[in-house]
């Protein structure tokens, strides 16, 4: 049987105020995933926070890469039977 350490079952609260019509609206949208408020808030507050710092990622290349990766952004596209078949369907929602 594995024991969990003290510390990795800790953990702190976070306290804030909203506005009832936010705090309605974000209950609603928990309701429509079937999670609580709280499990809700975080993965948002979670994925905005990886996101955020996901944006502000710094990669750095060789100059050879660089300038290999933006030779293929100005390539001309290559054909491609699956993305034509698509642009060419008809939209879902437009009536015959």
């Amino acid at each position: 049987m594995k024991h969990e350490s003290a510390d990795a079952s800790k953990r702190s609260t976070l306290n804030m105020r909203i506005k009832p019509e936010e705090r309605g609206l974000i209950d609603e949208a928990a309701r429509t995933l079937g999670k609580t408020r709280t499990d809700f808030i975080l993965d948002a507050a979670r994925r905005m926070a990886e996101d955020t710092l996901l944006d502000r990622t710094l990669l750095k290349v060789s100059p050879q890469a660089q300038a290999e990766f933006l030779s293929l952004l100005d390539a001309p596209a290559k054909s491609n039977e699956r993305l034509s078949k698509l642009m060419n369907a008809s939209l879902p929602w437009e009536t015959k």
